[in-house]
């Protein structure tokens, strides 16, 4: 079975777990929050259905980034996934704006929020649950290389963020503080879109183009290769575990079309080996004049 396809595969499971966790808790949540009257608890409740409905969009993703080359992609569909992950902080971005109108709207309408004992119970659980969810998918986005289990692992993270506070907020409303509920509401918006840019600045970087790797790690490997005297004009851009590099290197005017041949495939075999990530590498080779003793006398 092609490497591609056991990615896909592996990064598949992963969505699953996760998927069924999100949305048990989410469920969790809302229900329960909307028994009670609270916005706090709701807004997380929703902020962890967005957990489980960006799981599909990675569904989606994935599997658009699983296909092989063809002719009209010769270099592949990786994109797709970190492109999936642009619907993901859109995602973001509505729910917050949702959010933000029901808590100006309760603010008008003041509702004070029945906490009992079973309302920190339900948010202790979901917490412990979010927890495994941001380890397990983390771990599993940096062992795949994959964009999409990471910003869904992230966007899981902030969902732990939220339920403390929505933990806080029970607090002071059994204190007689109701209005802290709202407060709440509004930071769990303002920490979902916040989650939205980051997700978009990092997608946005790999689609633009932005330099992949260190450019000193490749004129490391490429100096080590015998016959080369320069290494520069290094362009590197892609996903982590899809880099495409092209670079030009200076060898004698007089080395043989043939072994300068042999050079660049050595080349593209070491960097390919010993940098992680790179898929493809474009060797462009120069002739630079040899410097002689007599030379240096003049």
């Amino acid at each position: 079975m092609p490497d591609l396809k056991k990615r896909y595969i592996s990064i598949r499971n992963v969505l699953i777990i996760t998927f069924i966790l999100n949305w048990a808790v989410a469920f969790a949540k809302i229900i329960f929050g909307l028994i009670i009257r609270s916005i706090s608890m709701t807004a997380d409740g929703f902020h962890s259905l967005s957990d489980g409905t960006s799981n599909i969009i990675c569904f989606i993703g994935i599997w658009f980034a699983s296909r092989p080359k063809d002719e009209d992609h010769p270099y592949g569909h990786k994109k797709y996934e970190t492109f999936a992950s642009i619907f993901i902080a859109v995602l973001l971005f509505l729910i917050s704006i949702n959010l933000l109108k029901e808590v100006f709207s309760r603010f008008f309408k003041p509702v004070t929020p029945d906490i009992t004992p079973a309302s920190f119970a339900v948010m202790a659980v979901t917490i412990l649950v979010n927890i495994f969810v941001v380890s397990y998918e983390y771990k599993r986005g940096k062992r795949l290389n994959s964009d999409i289990l990471i910003s869904d692992a992230m966007h899981t993270r902030s969902d732990i963020y939220a339920s403390v506070s929505v933990i806080a907020a029970f607090i002071a409303i059994k204190m007689g503080f109701p209005i802290v509920d709202l407060a709440v509401g509004v930071f769990i918006s303002i920490l979902i879109a916040i989650c939205g840019i980051q997700i978009l600045r990092e997608s946005s970087y790999v689609l633009c183009d932005g330099s992949a790797i260190d450019e000193q790690r490749i004129i490391e490997v490429v100096k080590g290769i015998k016959g080369v005297r320069q290494c520069h004009k290094i362009r590197t851009r892609g996903r982590q575990d899809d880099v495409h590099v092209d670079l030009h290197i200076s060898v004698d005017t007089d080395m043989h079309v043939d072994k300068a041949h042999y050079m660049s495939h050595e080349i593209q075999n070491a960097v390919k080996k010993q940098v992680n990530g790179v898929t493809d590498v474009i060797v462009h080779i120069e002739p630079i004049k040899k410097i002689h003793a007599k030379d240096l006398e003049r």
